[in-house]
């Protein structure tokens, strides 16, 4: 199976320091406006998943929930992780593409 693009682009973004990671630096870049996407992993607790979909929805950044803990952790080239933000409009834009052509759930 080849990587997935959001996948690439997600470790290209890390690579710039263009993303965070882990819940409470995402939570703090969206609420600093900083984050123009946050991605949630699909196996993410209940509770993690409302609470950053709440809090997008707050502060309007789009939210997508996509692949488990173990695949975002890996695409950032680290331990698993649930959520993690895009901090940069270009990346989030070409994520965004990929995520809608990918056949992903989107808030």
């Amino acid at each position: 199976m080849k990587q997935s693009k959001v996948l690439a682009l997600i470790g290209l973004a890390t690579k710039a320091g263009k993303t965070v990671s882990g819940e409470f630096c995402t939570e703090r870049e969206v609420k600093a406006g900083k984050a123009a996407l946050v991605i949630v992993a699909a196996d993410a607790s209940d509770n993690t998943k409302k609470k950053f979909q709440n809090m997008c929805g707050y502060y309007h950044v789009p939210i997508y929930f996509y692949e488990d803990k173990d695949t975002l952790g890996h695409a950032m080239g680290k331990q698993f992780r649930a959520s993690l933000a895009v901090l940069d409009e270009g990346f989030a834009k070409g994520i965004r593409k990929h995520m809608d052509t990918e056949d992903n759930t989107i808030a």
